[in-house]
This record gives structure tokens, C-alpha cells and sequence, in this order.
């Protein structure tokens, strides 16, 4: 039985101070849920108090993404080892707004899933395609294109320690959403092309959902049988709303 993981994308919200506050509340919130992982990633600056207000909770934190260097000459960029002693138990890869904003492509994705390993983070890695690449029927296509970039040469044992979200991008922060129908199809697809790979770990890696989730889509989401949690945008900054996906998963 795989094990759901409720994941909440802050993104560049939050100062300081209305992330700890927001993460007390979520704490609060659901402190009795022992069934599921939960995680939230918060902006840098505030992962370490986050992950100090965290601390021997039932809520784990998350980068945003990391380089895939240890150190050196690479301005406004932050490692792997780095986030991991400042709190964080896993980091997202290849998110599509890194891709198409800041330049970040298919071929870094495995360079920082094997920092992300190095480092003992767990990769959520993010895949998904365009709304362009969906009208052109190359959804799996380009999907399959990007897990094999991002785990192509890892062995099994390693790629046992990762996740991996579906994220359309045309429902990245639109108020547009897969529907469960949509969203399963791509995910069995994955969960099939894994097979190639190891029968065992295709059994086994937890697949998430990810794109305009909110608390009244989540369970619909979460009851197909090849997602296993979501990765929450904007409803994971309200810690109730967060809360109420959390809770959805049964």
C-alpha cells in the first residue's frame, strides 16, 4: 500500500514571519493525521524557522529547488547539503516555472536529482506538459521524455527514494484542472513506463497530482487509482484550506 504525501508549494510567498505563523496554524491543524506525509516548501529564507517551528511535528519541509553543485561561483543559487542542514527532508526538481522561466532544463533535472540523492533529500520531481503539447495528443510523449531525462542511469535502489509529480502546465495556477479521468490516464502512464525501468519500483513510487488542487477537487483526485497525493499551489497557503486537503486523503 503505497502511502499518500500531501505537498504544499509556497512558492515566492510568505515573509518570514507569515510562513512561521501559517506553519504553527497548519501544525495545529492537523496534528492527529499520522496516515499520510505531509510537506510544505517554503521560500529559503524561510525554511530553517519554518523547519524549527516543524520540529517533531508530523510536517515535513521542502526546497523549492536546489543547484546541483556543492559549492562555488554560482550567485543566488543554494546547494543540496545546504537545505538538508537547515531543515529540509526533501526538495522539488525540475518544477515547469524553473523551466520556462528561469532557463533550467531536462538535462540539470538528473544533475539535481543526483545532488538531491547525495545530500539525502527525497526529489519530488515534476513533470507535465504544455497546453500546446496536449492539443497535439503528445502528452505522454513529452512526460515519458522528461522522467527518462531526469532518472535515466540511477539504479533501483536509488530511484526508490524519489517522487514524482504530474503537473500540467496549463493547470499551474490557472484555476484549470485535469479531471480525475485526465489526471489518472497520465498517471497510470507513467506508472507503465516505470515498469521498463523495475517492475517493483513501478509498483511502488507514490505519483502525484499537481495543478489548481483545491479542497473541493482533492478527494476526487486522490480516489483514482495511480495518484497518491498532491502537490498543492495557492490552497496550500491558507493553512485551513491546506488542512482541509490533508484531510481529504481518506
Amino acid at each position: 500500500m503505497r502511502r499518500y504525501v500531501i505537498a504544499g508549494n509556497w512558492k515566492m510567498n510568505k515573509t518570514v514571519a507569515e510562513a512561521t505563523e501559517t506553519a504553527a496554524e497548519l501544525r495545529r491543524l492537523v496534528s492527529q493525521v499520522r496516515d499520510c506525509d505531509i510537506i510544505i516548501a517554503p521560500t529559503y529564507t524561510s525554511v530553517w524557522p519554518v523547519a524549527q517551528k516543524l520540529s517533531d511535528s508530523n510536517i515535513c519541509v521542502s526546497a523549492q529547488e536546489i543547484h546541483f553543485e556543492k559549492s562555488g561561483a554560482f550567485t543566488g543559487a543554494i546547494s543540496a547539503d545546504m537545505v538538508k542542514e537547515a531543515g529540509c527532508t526533501y526538495t522539488l526538481v525540475g518544477h515547469s516555472e524553473r523551466r520556462q522561466i528561469f532557463g533550467e532544463t531536462l538535462e540539470s533535472s538528473k544533475f539535481r536529482m543526483q545532488a538531491a540523492f547525495d545530500a539525502g533529500l527525497i526529489p519530488i520531481l515534476c513533470i507535465g506538459e504544455t497546453l500546446e503539447e496536449r492539443e497535439a495528443g503528445q502528452t505522454m510523449k513529452v512526460v515519458g521524455e522528461q522522467l527518462d531525462a531526469a532518472i535515466e542511469g540511477f539504479d533501483l535502489a536509488t530511484l526508490e527514494n524519489m517522487i514524482v509529480a504530474y503537473e500540467p502546465v496549463w493547470a499551474i495556477g490557472t484555476g484549470k484542472v485535469a479531471t480525475p479521468q485526465q489526471a489518472q490516464e497520465v498517471h497510470a502512464g507513467i506508472r507503465e513506463r516505470l515498469r521498463y525501468v523495475g517492475q517493483d519500483l513501478a509498483a511502488g513510487m507514490r505519483l502525484l497530482y499537481g495543478g489548481s488542487v483545491k479542497p473541493a477537487n482533492a478527494q476526487e483526485l486522490m480516489s483514482q487509482p495511480d495518484i497518491d497525493g498532491v502537490l498543492v499551489g495557492g490552497a496550500s497557503l491558507k493553512a485551513d484550506s491546506f488542512a482541509d486537503i490533508v484531510k481529504a486523503r481518506s
